[in-house]
C-alpha cells in the first residue's frame, strides 16, 4: 500500500471518531465539538494531500481511484448526517440539505456500480463539478462546526453545486451507458 492510499485509509478510519464525538457533545463537553472540528480538517487536509502525493509521485493506483473518493463520501456523508435535525448545535442542516447530499451521492454510488456491472471496468475521475461541491460541502461542515451564521449562504452554495455536479454525473453515465449500448449494438 503506497503513501497516498495509506491517507485515504487514515480518512476513512477517522470517520468513527468524527462521528462519536458529535453524538457525545453537550453544552458541557464543547470540547467534543472542536475535537470533532479537528478531526474534519484532518480529513480535508488528508484528501489534498493524499491526491497531491499521488498525481506528484505517480502513485496513482486502482485502490487508490476507490479509497480516495470513498474516504470522501463516507467523511462528508457522516457529517451531513450527524449535523443534522438531530445534531445537539444550534446552528445544523436542515433535512432536506442533508437528503439532498445524501441521495446525490447515493445516486453516483449506484450508477458507478451499474457502469461497472455494464462496462466490466471502471474509470472514475472527478469533473471541476464534483471539486467544486465537496470544497463548497466542506466549507459548510466546517461553518456548521464553528457555529457560524454565514453558514446557511454556504450551505445553500453547497445544495447549488451538489445539484449540478449531481446532474452532471448523472448526464456523464448515460454518455457511457448509451456508448456501451450503441457499441453493442453494432456486433
Amino acid at each position: 500500500m503506497n503513501i497516498a492510499n495509506k491517507i485515504s485509509t487514515f480518512r476513512i478510519l477517522s470517520v468513527p471518531f468524527f462521528i462519536a464525538s458529535l453524538i457525545y457533545y453537550s453544552y458541557d463537553r464543547q470540547y467534543l465539538r472542536f475535537v470533532a472540528l479537528g478531526i474534519f480538517i484532518l480529513g480535508v487536509i488528508s484528501d489534498a494531500a493524499d491526491g497531491y502525493i499521488a498525481r506528484k509521485s505517480k502513485l496513482v493506483s486502482k485502490a487508490g481511484m476507490v479509497l480516495d473518493p470513498l474516504g470522501d463520501k463516507l467523511l462528508l456523508m457522516g457529517a451531513f448526517i450527524i449535523l443534522s435535525p438531530m445534531s445537539k448545535l444550534d446552528i445544523k442542516f436542515p433535512l432536506w440539505v442533508t437528503l439532498i447530499v445524501v441521495s446525490r451521492d447515493a445516486i453516483i454510488l449506484l450508477g458507478t456500480l451499474v457502469i461497472y456491472l455494464v462496462k466490466q471496468k471502471l474509470d472514475i475521475y472527478p469533473t471541476k463539478w464534483g471539486k467544486l461541491t465537496t470544497t463548497f460541502q466542506m466549507t459548510s461542515v466546517i461553518s456548521v462546526l464553528l457555529q457560524l451564521s454565514i453558514s446557511p449562504l454556504l450551505w445553500w452554495t453547497a445544495v447549488l453545486f451538489t445539484v449540478v455536479s449531481g446532474v452532471d454525473y448523472v448526464m456523464r453515465g448515460f454518455k457511457v451507458l448509451y456508448a456501451v449500448d450503441n457499441h453493442r449494438s453494432h456486433r
